[in-house]
């Protein structure tokens, strides 16, 4: 569990078309975060890093379906507009990365936020971070640094939440803890301006309320009444949980700031002294000097006996990964004993737990073996049978051949699946934002879902576009498609509901409505169930890849030993001379 952001967090980005909204959409989407579009007013219908762009938020949601997060990188001068544009979409949480907003902008701001139940972190932040997972803003600065530098929490563990008052420190307490063997359950740079959003009160509770945060790190500062604000939360007994802080400043005076707008001393408001008074005498740790925080949160975990603590060996290690542990005698893959899986588990089940870390049931199990038998071949005239032939008749390895198919598997051949499945929630995001949660699984979300599907087939059918996963150019009737969704809905899935099976049900029927039956492929049906299994889209061209290897490696052998080196391949005027069969 992360507070603010996960992997699934649907994020826009407003300014996505500015040098510092790339530069940074590249950060985010680089961490694994799930960026869908961007918006700039003026640049719609343009494409930034494969994301489409849209003049509006409103225009955004309207094609893609709701939006979670925003992230504004926008000139000062214009937060205040493309706030209010978010906010008007829906999208219930903003992050301002701007500094220097003017104060009646922000105040305006919050306002709208509070009349449409959203909420916003900043002005003048970095933003968010959910090692592991996601991040918002520009936190880490690099993919390749937030990654080595913020330690998550392990599966079932714990870390701790980092709130900050400063941009910088707020990488530096994260990377300083992890060095000291700390894991991180979430980092949030409040935002260094007099007027904000989320405060550090707020974000001390969401971390009382997150089972993956163990204690709460704070990097403050003079000025204001936060921490202060704290301290009130700690002892009236609404945060439990630890409390380690460091409070910049001790040597301003009234009237001098302390890096930030909101870090100033006004008389005797917002000393040092006050606030490292008052979170003392709620029982919080406060150190004297930054460098001696790390080692005081390590501490305090340990006295806790906490899981957010890492082994010698974890600290040491330059890299991890959480696929397989490899120990003397012992081979673990996500947790499970590969010997014990062996005999007990099947291909298909252990390919599932492998990309997800998940050990599904027997049903599953069956039909992730399936899956991965509708792929293992489809004859000679695909690419990559083709391409693995041609290498094999050169007198190449069998591995040189079989490498030769696979790296011809990509966007247009096998990437079907993916696309499927992403088109397929698109539709299903749309329908979702046209009725309530609550008649998510009522009539109203299916004849939402059959309109949508009903205005998709028309704007298909007068643009010309082709659609992934329906239609094929042998098959008439996907025969391999009855079957999945059949052993699909043994394993507990639907085509009825919010689901991909059922949009992939609604467009089969709109095509047909029009006197154009276009049936799902097995494409199609693979891209359906997978989604609705839970799986990241980002594996499904792997599991293609897994599927079609035996029978790449058939053809290849079948190459070396039946035909001419160095032969014309025709890719259609062939003939099969194998067993009848059944």
């Amino acid at each position: 569990m992360a507070i603010l952001i996960d992997q699934n967090t649907r994020v826009i980005v407003q300014g996505i078309t500015g040098r510092e909204g790339q530069a940074r959409t590249r950060l985010m989407l680089d961490y694994g975060t799930n960026v869908i579009g961007g918006v700039t007013p003026g640049k719609g219908g343009a494409s930034v890093l494969g994301l489409p762009v849209f003049n509006s938020c409103k225009d955004a949601a309207a094609s893609l379906g709701p939006l979670d997060l925003s992230v504004l990188f926008v000139p000062a001068a214009g937060i205040k507009e493309a706030a209010l544009d978010a906010i008007d979409a829906g999208v219930k949480l903003l992050v301002l990365v701007a500094d220097r907003v003017p104060v009646w902008d922000a105040m305006e701001i919050a306002k709208a936020a509070a009349a449409k139940g959203a909420k916003f972190v900043g002005p003048n932040t970095l933003g968010i971070a959910s090692p592991g997972r996601a991040v918002a803003g520009m936190i880490g600065g690099r993919a390749e640094s937030a990654r080595e530098w913020f330690k998550p929490p392990l599966p079932g563990g714990t870390g701790v939440g980092i709130i900050s008052r400063s941009g910088g420190m707020s990488s530096s307490t994260a990377y300083y803890c992890g060095q000291a063997g700390v894991r991180i359950s979430s980092i949030v740079h409040i935002g260094g301006d007099a007027v904000l959003g989320l405060r550090i009160p707020d974000i001390a509770a969401l971390f009382q309320d997150d089972p993956q945060t163990d204690a709460i790190v704070v990097f403050g500062e003079i000025g204001g009444s936060q921490e202060e604000e704290l301290a009130e939360l700690i002892t009236s007994g609404k945060v439990t949980k630890p409390v380690i802080a460091y409070i910049g400043g001790k040597a301003a005076t009234s009237g001098t700031r302390f890096s930030h707008a909101g870090a100033i001393i006004e008389g005797n408001r917002g000393t040092h002294a006050g606030k490292v008074g008052a979170l003392r005498g709620a029982g919080a740790t406060v150190v004297e000097a930054f460098g001696e925080l790390p080692q005081a949160v390590a501490g305090v975990l340990r006295s806790h006996g906490s899981k957010s603590l890492m082994t010698d060996a974890e600290r040491r290690a330059v890299w991890t990964t959480g696929v397989t542990r490899i120990e003397p005698n012992s081979v673990a893959v996500r947790g499970h004993d590969i010997a014990g899986l062996m005999g007990h588990t099947s291909f298909g089940a252990t390919v599932y737990l492998i990309l997800t870390g998940k050990l599904p049931d027997e049903k599953v199990g069956r039909l992730m073996d399936a899956i991965l038998v509708s792929s293992i071949d489809h004859g000679a005239t695909p690419p990559s049978c083709l391409a693995a032939r041609t290498v094999a008749s050169t007198g190449a390895s069998l591995s040189a051949s079989v490498a030769a198919g696979i790296m011809s598997i990509n966007r247009h051949h096998g990437g079907a699946i993916e696309d499927a499945a992403r088109y397929l929630g698109t539709l299903l995001a749309k329908a979702k934002s046209l009725t309530t949660s609550a008649a998510a699984n009522s009539a109203d979300f299916a004849s939402a879902l059959e309109a949508i599907a009903t205005e998709e087939v028309t704007r298909i059918k007068s643009s010309g576009d082709r659609i992934s996963g329906f239609g094929h150019r042998i098959h008439t009737k996907d025969p391999r498609t009855a079957r999945l969704f059949e052993l699909a809905a043994v394993a507990g899935l639907s085509d009825r509901g919010p689901t991909h099976m059922a949009a992939a049900r609604a467009v089969e029927r709109a095509f047909a409505a029009i006197g154009r039956p276009l049936p799902i492929n097995v494409d199609g049906a693979l891209g359906a169930i997978l989604a609705d299994l839970g799986m990241d889209p980002r594996v499904f061209n792997g599991l293609f890849m897994i599927a079609r290897t035996p029978g790449l490696v058939a053809h290849v052998v079948e190459e070396q030993t039946r035909e001419k080196p160095m032969r014309r391949i025709d890719p259609v005027n062939h003939a099969y001379d194998g067993p009848s069969g059944k």
